[in-house]
């Protein structure tokens, strides 16, 4: 598998020749506090609630994407969100010349999502093969009690590293926004690892779970520890035909709820990318 990302442009330092390894700035902390074993006490604080509508949801109400200006582990280091992902999921990574060590340019990802390991690589035709995941989807936030949060909090969510990772994009996709009743990952190891992280980032923006949601998850970890978790559910329908969604401007990808587009999804046209990257419509206009 070769995996590579789409990244954003970070403050800039003085030029040098050659990429650089990844010391200059270091990642964010951030993966889950929270033990497995005691996720499942602190799935039992969180409300259960049915899902909330959808009405309303945008990618903009979660602040500009990827912006370093947040109160998380991370914020405010001169880089953005998804280099710093990045830097912590890869190993051996290397950055661009010139970004303060922030851009990454290239790395090896173990996807913790399938247990498959590829070499990375930035550009705009492999950027769609490695995507940085929203473990609670910004949709199921939304409509799990996100809604009542300022928009500062949502966008604290939205770049927090314990909600996101580094992972294949056809895995990724296929997750879309499903919660643990509809979606979990295929590497059964890594089951108990994710609900957990899922629940900790619940129980720490105040969102509730739905009926289904706390059963899937509660079945999952009951058996961490011992016996395998319960099988995922089947697997979503794959993503439309690229070709069969268009947006005539980043405006109306963003009202869609649909930016940032990457490149092979659906709605992505190189004309919407203005910097080439992969990423089109990830900057909201000020």
């Amino acid at each position: 598998m070769s995996c590579s990302a789409a990244v954003d442009s970070a403050a800039p330092s003085p030029a040098v020749d050659t990429a650089t390894s990844v010391e200059a700035v270091g990642p964010p902390a951030g993966v889950a506090s929270v033990p497995d074993t005691d996720a499942l006490a602190l799935l039992a604080t969180l409300p259960v609630k049915g899902r909330a509508p959808r009405t309303g949801y945008s990618r903009d109400l979660f602040g500009q994407a990827w912006t370093d200006d947040v109160r998380v582990a991370g914020g405010h280091n001169g880089c953005d969100t998804r280099n710093d992902v990045l830097r912590r999921d890869l190993t051996d990574a290397t950055t661009k010349a010139g970004t303060a060590g922030c851009k990454v340019v290239s790395g090896t990802l173990f996807d913790e999502y399938t247990g498959e390991t590829g070499s990375f690589e930035s550009g705009p035709d492999t950027s769609p093969l490695a995507q940085v995941d929203h473990l609670v989807s910004l949709s199921n936030a939304w409509q799990t009690g996100a809604q009542q949060l300022d928009e500062a909090t949502r966008t604290d969510l939205a770049n927090d590293p314990r909600n996101l990772q580094a992972v294949g994009g056809a895995v990724n996709q296929q997750k879309g926004d499903g919660d643990a009743a509809t979606w979990l990952p295929p590497r059964r190891a890594y089951r108990c690892t994710y609900v957990a992280r899922q629940v900790e980032v619940k129980a720490a923006y105040r969102l509730w779970v739905t009926p289904a949601e706390r059963d899937a998850i509660a079945r999952v970890l009951s058996g961490c520890g011992g016996a395998d978790p319960a099988p995922a559910p089947a697997t979503p329908a794959a993503p439309a035909d690229p070709g069969a969604v268009r947006y005539p401007t980043c405006a109306a990808a963003r009202a869609a709820g649909a930016a940032p587009l990457h490149a092979g999804s659906p709605g992505y046209r190189p004309d919407l990318d203005g910097d080439g990257d992969g990423v089109a419509c990830e900057t909201a206009p000020r």
